[in-house]
């Protein structure tokens, strides 16, 4: 079978396509037919040996995937060859084939196509966990995605709207902005802007925003945090940007805010509830029609090097996913 393999940390122009034997499933797992498979600012950083763990050599990168089960361990039972899934992994998914425990995956709504599950599970996941569950958003309240045109970014815009707040998207450019805004988003800020912060306070009538949804850091993280409402909080999801910053204390102290770190990756583990309640949300709105996941772009698998590039220039419009079939 073809899969993307890394055998040395490098960029992405150096990796390729190569043939690899098909994988078997072990007792407890299933083998999936990949059909598609998107690609986050995680897997760049991975395929690079810059992200915070380091995936052995050789590794496939592509931690979400949907497809076709191919085949199970002798000891899988509820899931049959030709059932339709989607799934996350550590690794494994930009090839022909994976095989995953088979709690990794999970039944796909009827509804949905191949790409849209691929992009799915990862982005809706931080957004419901991070508003729902860390950032407690209420309805009526009004909620400042930073970042608001990447995958994750569309993602809390929409899970926003569903939770009932005012959502303002923060992006810069014209282009980025249109796209949030397509999405729901009820107003839209440029935070390349010099006086952004002022626009924010005009749009919210001077309350300013009492949660900040933040995966992009930098400069634009201490703003925001400066325009947070009393008793604010600030969802910390990752670093975009590429510059981790430093919150000075007195901040928090004279803005009543609260900056919350949100870890998707350690929800399984550290809080099994919380996963199951922000899983059973997103699978009724997914499965009632109210939730349609967003699909950035589509590559080919010959032209999976396209789509790490697009994510990793920062001019990726949702989030991207490759077709493997």
């Amino acid at each position: 079978m073809k899969a993307v393999v890394v055998e040395q940390y490098a960029s992405i122009d150096q990796i390729g396509l190569k043939d690899i034997a098909m994988p078997e499933p072990a007792p407890g797992e299933v083998r999936i037919r990949v059909h598609a498979a998107s690609i986050g600012f995680v897997d760049g950083l991975k395929v690079e040996g810059r992200y915070q763990t380091k995936d052995p050599l050789p590794f496939t990168p592509g931690a979400e995937f949907a497809g076709v089960v191919d085949a199970v361990g002798n000891d899988v039972v509820g899931i049959a060859p030709g059932t339709r899934v989607m799934g996350a992994a550590r690794s494994g998914g930009l090839a022909e084939y994976v095989t995953v425990p088979a709690a990794a995956v999970e039944l796909m709504p009827d509804r949905l196509s191949m790409e849209a599950a691929a992009a799915f599970r990862t982005n809706y996941l931080t957004a419901l966990y991070a508003l729902g569950e860390r950032g407690a958003l209420r309805a009526g309240e009004q909620l400042l995605v930073l970042g608001a045109a990447g995958g994750t970014g569309i993602a809390a815009i929409q899970v926003g709207k569903l939770l009932g707040a005012r959502v303002i998207a923060a992006a810069s450019t014209e282009a980025k902005r249109d796209y949030a805004a397509s999405f729901g988003a009820d107003a839209v800020i440029d935070y390349t802007e010099p006086d952004w912060r002022d626009a924010l306070k005009q749009s919210t009538d001077g309350h300013g925003a009492d949660v900040i949804f933040d995966p992009v850091g930098g400069e634009v993280s201490l703003q925001a945090f400066r325009s947070i409402a009393w008793n604010g909080r600030h969802l910390v999801v990752g670093f975009a940007a590429g510059t981790i910053p430093a919150l000075p204390f007195n901040l928090p102290l004279l803005k009543g805010g609260l900056l919350i770190g949100v870890d998707a990756a350690q929800i399984a583990r550290r809080e099994p509830e919380a996963l199951a309640r922000v899983t059973a949300q997103l699978s009724a709105w997914l499965n009632d029609g109210r939730l349609s996941p967003v699909v950035g772009k589509v590559f080919a698998f010959e032209d999976f090097r396209a789509a790490f590039k697009t994510m990793q220039t920062r001019a990726a419009l949702g989030k991207m996913v490759v077709r493997i079939v």
